[in-house]
């Protein structure tokens, strides 16, 4: 028979082995993870150097909610290339014209907050300030590592880097001016918060490969919308010992079976180029960006007024989500009219005071639309030819509280050609 006291020396021993195990575990994770996860603290945070957040993840059990300022709202600007002479206005904008647009970030009052911030307080977890902005640049170009980055150091703002693995430089579009492992692997180092592109940068709704050349199988498109979609955010995790959490669309084209892949390979949210304030309760698998363009310098303008200007501690604003408004066009639609009729069901909204009903149209601003209370409809016949892409919100007052709702839709190249008079040369992205 075994003495208890012969025992205790067996336990201690299985007790340090696990402990000793554990300990691996947690250590291989941390190799994953080099900077820190986003604090739960409660206090506002803007960091002034870059986001602490490449390592953040997803709400776990011990993450703390905190009594978060559900009114704020948060613009996220898109950039490309940074250039001194413009030929591709639409992905292109010189280095003078960004560090105004910072500049008037900060005149206006708009603090800059990392990407994990933002997130952060999605999940409930952290405060930010009323009136926020999130700076992100596509693709990867060369340029975005030496001529924004510096301008983005003189005002200690962070940004977030989407990359497109094969743009890279050495993958399959990885050109002269792409930027390079060594550099993301730098940038990563000083606190940059970097997530995914896809690999390619295709129109993820088509079945069909431009690298191989072939259209796709059903079977053959599910593999390659995969490596897309997931393969794009495990070679950036293995590359650069980072964890990805975010995905932007390719284009801003997306449908529901490429935010479903998106959310099962784990991204916490997914970002669009249908430019709309964010709020507390924006859906996190269709989140709009404003894409600043040269040729296009009222995008800026129009996010930092549609930002509302209440302070902390307003009015609360219950959001709408876009599937229980019956929008026309449909949310994430691409439709073939450059002049559509926009249109919504508010009866999901309540008991509305018609005379605080209206709408704004990326692009337009406020415009006249009109409400029938019998049918809780609210309409507005386009007039000015709408442009790419464009988002919708719709506000209203229902038992003295804000709501609202915003959608977005894309306009088809070709229908904007066919409004043009004379036509216009319209380059592709």
């Amino acid at each position: 028979m075994v003495s208890k006291f012969a025992v205790i020396p067996v336990v201690l021993t299985l007790g340090l082995s696990l402990c000793k195990k554990h300990e691996t575990v947690q250590r291989i994770g941390e190799a994953a993870t080099p900077t820190p996860a986003v604090s739960a603290s409660p206090d506002v945070s803007a960091s002034a150097g870059g986001s602490p957040g490449a390592g953040a993840g997803p709400v776990t059990s011990q993450s703390k909610k905190v009594a978060v300022d559900q009114t704020a709202q948060v613009s996220v600007f898109g950039y490309h290339r940074f250039v001194n002479q413009v030929h591709r206005p639409d992905t292109e904008i010189t280095p003078q014209a960004f560090e105004q647009q910072m500049e008037e970030l900060k005149n206006r009052g708009i603090t800059v907050i990392p990407m994990q911030d933002f997130l952060a307080w999605k999940r409930g977890e952290k405060n930010i300030p009323p009136r926020c902005a999130v700076i992100t640049f596509d693709d990867g170009w060369k340029s975005q590592y030496e001529v924004a980055w510096p301008i983005m150091k003189k005002f200690g703002y962070p940004f977030t880097m989407f990359i497109y693995t094969e743009g890279v430089r050495g993958g399959h579009f990885g050109g002269g001016e792409a930027i390079t492992w060594e550099q993301l692997a730098e940038m990563r180092d000083a606190g940059i918060d970097i997530q995914a592109h896809s690999a390619t940068h295709q129109d993820l709704r088509k079945p069909y490969d431009k690298v191989a050349k072939k259209k796709l199988t059903p079977p053959e498109y599910e593999q390659w919308l995969h490596n897309e979609v997931v393969g794009c955010k495990e070679l950036l995790e293995q590359r650069l010992g980072i964890r990805v959490n975010c995905f932007a669309v390719p284009y801003g084209f997306y449908n529901q079976h490429i935010k479903d892949v998106a959310t099962q390979a784990g991204y916490e949210a997914v970002f669009t180029v249908y430019g709309q304030p964010l709020t507390f309760r924006s859906s996190r698998d269709s989140l709009g960006r404003y894409l600043i363009e040269a040729n296009k310098p009222k995008v800026f303008s129009d996010a930092i007024a549609m930002i509302a200007t209440s302070s902390a501690g307003g009015a609360p604003v219950a959001e709408i989500g876009a599937a229980n408004i019956q929008s026309k066009p449909a949310d994430g639609e691409t439709v073939r009219n450059a002049l559509p009729l926009i249109s919504a069901n508010l009866s999901a909204f309540g008991a509305i005071d018609p005379g605080t009903v209206t709408m704004r149209v990326s692009g337009l601003g406020v415009v006249p639309a009109s409400y029938d209370p019998k049918t809780q409809t609210v309409s507005y016949q386009v007039t000015q030819k709408l442009r790419d892409k464009c988002s919708v919100i719709v506000e209203a007052k229902s038992g003295g509280k804000k709501v609202e709702a915003h959608w977005s839709f894309a306009i088809d190249e070709g229908a904007m050609k066919a409004h043009e008079s004379p036509p216009a040369a319209s380059p592709k992205k």
